[in-house]
């Protein structure tokens, strides 16, 4: 197992760097998940209307593909390390412990998320008792035998490293892919469709018709585009996906991520919509899926969640590895898989899913605007990378103040969750150019 090393604490040599199929297979599969059933079918019990969420996911969807090809896969084929490691030089081994066990931790729990949604799957079609989306507490021992099972399963091909992995996502991507369709074509005749000009009217009036469930609020456009923008912000934005792209031959890349955003995010969340509207608003992903096609249905909820969890626990491995530097990274990653698989016994994890997802993303956003702070605005500014590095600074205070200040502004601002990362971003970037360049612009 110890030859299972992935570079965790060095460049990646260009010998070993991937080609584009790898990084399209990755994408493709990790982004037909799971918690697609969940976010999807979210959007129409908040009102969402068909054009705003049409042009929504548009747009908010294009901004995620940007953040990775401009923002994310630069950085990552410039250096060819993790964030997990590089954040070493910029905020000192100490603060980057620290942020490292919150990450993974996040992660872990995102992770969580997608193996209780593929139970709940499971569930349903073998006749295991399952706990509703409104349960907190797992209700019966099968319940929780499935969850630990898949996570055992999602738990070793994470072991098995990055190749293994985006190998594993490229077999299955195209059948998840066909399923999310066949899921929503075959609820279409069920909610009205006959043919394919009534499709408009059914979608507008019966699907995404603007009138909120009871108990939930409204969203329109910009909600639906700030969320396709912010729903892997941690990875992109916040540079975790440093991890993957360390390995891409060119930056370029990042336009991969469209097959994604676009094959992915877009299509699965429309199905999934379809499929919750077909049966009355029930907010049950397992349920969706069976009544739809049957066992298939449930198959292919809880393959998608292997092609999720997978890149997550492995994200989350490497972050722990920073932190537990004398283990091999295969016991890292076990330790990451026992954590996520106890979290996913918990249906609390996808309770709240939209919100957890913002707020993921949120708490890990600072990190990434210093990052890209220092790596391409300090150089320009007349400063000299890696101060922390350069001084052998145990804990970078600046860094620190940079995080919390901006967690903090965040708190109190006056907007919706899904807007407050945006602002948070300029502020995290002003304030560490700021703090970072004092001695230059004292003199």
């Amino acid at each position: 197992m110890d030859a299972l090393y992935e570079y965790d604490r060095e460049p990646v040599p260009l010998d070993k760097l991937k080609p584009g199929r790898y990084f399209a297979g990755l994408f493709a599969g990790e982004h037909v998940a799971a918690t697609e059933f969940v976010i999807g079918a979210f959007f129409v019990l908040h009102g969402v209307e068909l054009k705003d969420l049409v042009f929504g996911l548009l747009l908010g969807n294009l901004l995620a593909v940007l953040s990775w090809t401009f923002v994310c896969a630069p950085i990552a084929t410039d250096t060819r390390l993790t964030l997990y490691w590089h954040l070493r030089r910029i905020a000192g081994p100490g603060l980057t412990f620290i942020y490292n066990i919150a990450n993974a931790v996040l992660y872990c729990i995102l992770a969580g998320a997608m193996i209780a949604v593929s139970a709940t799957a499971l569930g349903l079609a073998f006749d295991i008792a399952t706990p509703a989306l409104t349960d907190i507490y797992p209700n019966s021992l099968g319940w929780v035998l499935t969850t630990f099972s898949i996570g055992a399963v999602i738990t070793v091909f994470a072991i098995l490293g990055f190749e293994k992995l985006s190998r594993f996502a490229g077999y299955l991507a195209p059948w998840i892919f066909l399923a999310f369709l066949a899921g929503a074509a075959a609820s279409l005749p069920k909610l009205g469709v006959s043919d394919l000009g009534s499709f408009l009217d059914v979608a507008s009036t019966k699907i995404w018709n603007g009138v909120p469930s009871e108990g939930q609020e409204k969203f329109g456009f910009w909600h639906i585009t700030f969320f396709a923008w912010f729903a892997n912000l941690a990875m992109h934005i916040g540079l975790s996906d440093m991890a993957l792209f360390r390995y891409a031959r060119h930056w370029s890349y990042g336009l991969y991520s469209a097959l994604g955003m676009y094959m992915g995010h877009m299509l699965a969340w429309i199905c999934s919509g379809i499929m919750v509207a077909a049966v009355s608003r029930e907010m049950n992903p397992g349920l969706m899926a069976y009544e739809a096609i049957g066992i298939a249905g449930a198959v292919a909820v809880f393959v998608a969640g292997w092609t999720t969890a997978n890149p997550t626990l492995y994200r989350a491995g490497l972050a722990l590895q920073t932190v537990t530097p004398n283990w091999p990274r295969w016991k890292v990653t076990l330790a990451a898989g026992v954590l996520t698989t106890v979290f996913s016994c918990f249906p609390a994890v996808f309770l709240k899913l939209l919100d957890y997802v913002a707020v993921y993303g949120l708490i890990l956003m600072p990190v990434g605007a210093v990052v890209f702070a220092e790596h391409w605005l300090v150089p320009k500014l007349g400063g000299t990378r890696y101060d922390a590095e350069r001084r052998g600074l145990f804990i970078d205070w600046r860094v620190a103040f940079v995080w919390a200040g901006t967690l903090t502004a965040c708190y109190f601002m006056p907007f919706h969750l899904y807007y407050r990362w945006l602002p948070g971003y300029g502020i995290a970037v002003a304030a560490y150019l700021a703090l970072r360049l004092r001695p230059l612009m004292l003199g």
